[in-house]
């Protein structure tokens, strides 16, 4: 009883797709997921599967064909679309192109829930739509107009929108899509922080794997079978991402989530010293098409630790020593062994 409690989001035999006339396509098999208060839910699949008509279908911005959709225990088409505003915030990847548009008269637009019929900004209002912009990092484009601004700025500025908005459920469709390294993982730690300390749910989509099996509290994993939802680690367990790669392109190592392109294996190498080095010494090996073996061989390579501060590859014929892993890798590569 308790879990249900705080259940803010539930589906049951949900199909969702498109209808003209009487013509239904249906994308997937019937869906049954939930989210509760304060998780973050990552939406994963192949491109076309179906991840952004399901967004679009749990903010009530797309019909549902057939099924139970439910918004805190209430079913969602029973929502007056002002109040179903109040409680479900919706960002797209679409780009936003509106003339003498300024960011702060972007963000604004998540208030309109709550203005009156005139649209007029309070205080109140200006303080949370301030705030929005401040914690996306676009301070030093509030007045910037929209059209101005760069793919990754006119998300940010899309995602303060979705903020300033302070619905209890945040659907956000790949809210990073656009966003270099820094801001990616800038937005990231936002999301984090608001299922923490502002109990806010955040269901959004990605094309990102490893940020969502190491972020996300629970996945929901669409497949032409239909949905499976777990936390990353359960799903991980379960084999579950292989299906989403072809492995004679790419291999998933389901142990540690990591992915590896098949290459031709050029022969055994034993690597020993340091173990964060030894790690990443390990992974460029790999990556050059050797395999790791923890037996002795006839070519090993030392990684620094302690006072030795090179790499060393000890062959039959010879010990050579290297300043980087980059060196090696070259060293390699240049037909020096080939075993």
């Amino acid at each position: 009883m308790g879990n249900d409690r705080n259940k803010i989001l539930s589906f049951d035999n949900l199909e969702i797709g498109f209808v003209s006339g009487r013509y239904r396509h249906i994308l997937l098999p019937p869906l049954n997921g939930s989210a509760k208060e304060g998780e973050l839910i990552a939406v994963i699949g192949k491109n076309g599967i179906g991840k952004s008509t399901l967004l679009r279908s749990i903010t009530g911005l797309q019909p549902v064909i057939s099924g139970d959709l439910k918004l805190e225990g209430k079913s969602i088409i029973q929502y007056p679309r002002v109040k179903l505003a109040e409680k479900v915030g919706y960002i797209s990847t679409e780009i936003v192109r509106v003339s003498n548009m300024r960011v702060y008269d972007l963000v604004s637009l998540g208030r309109y829930p709550y203005t009156n019929w005139l649209g007029r900004i309070s205080d109140a209002d200006d303080k949370i739509i301030t705030g929005a912009i401040l914690k996306t990092g676009m301070g030093g484009f509030r007045d910037r107009p929209v059209t101005e601004l760069s793919d990754g700025e006119r998300q940010r500025a899309m995602i303060a929108m979705i903020l300033a908005q302070d619905t209890k459920l945040m659907v956000m469709d790949e809210p990073t899509a656009f966003l270099d390294i820094s801001s990616k993982f800038e937005i990231i730690h936002l999301m984090h922080e608001l299922t923490r300390t502002r109990v806010k749910t955040i269901v959004f989509s990605t094309h990102d794997l490893s940020t969502a099996v190491n972020q996300a509290d629970k996945i929901w994993l669409l497949k032409e079978q239909g949905m499976l939802e777990g936390a990353p680690e359960d799903l991980m367990l379960e084999g579950s991402f292989k299906t989403l790669f072809d492995e004679s392109k790419v291999m998933f190592n389901s142990s540690d989530g990591t992915f590896t392109i098949p290459n031709e294996t050029k022969g055994k190498v034993f690597v020993s010293g340091g173990e964060e080095k030894r790690y990443w010494t390990e992974k460029a090996l790999i990556r050059a098409g050797y395999s790791v073996t923890d037996k002795k061989s006839s070519i090993e390579v030392e990684a620094p630790g302690g006072q030795n501060s090179k790499w060393k590859c000890r062959t039959p014929e010879t010990v050579q020593e290297f300043n980087t892993i980059y060196e090696l890798i070259a060293w390699i590569r240049d037909g020096h062994f080939i075993y």
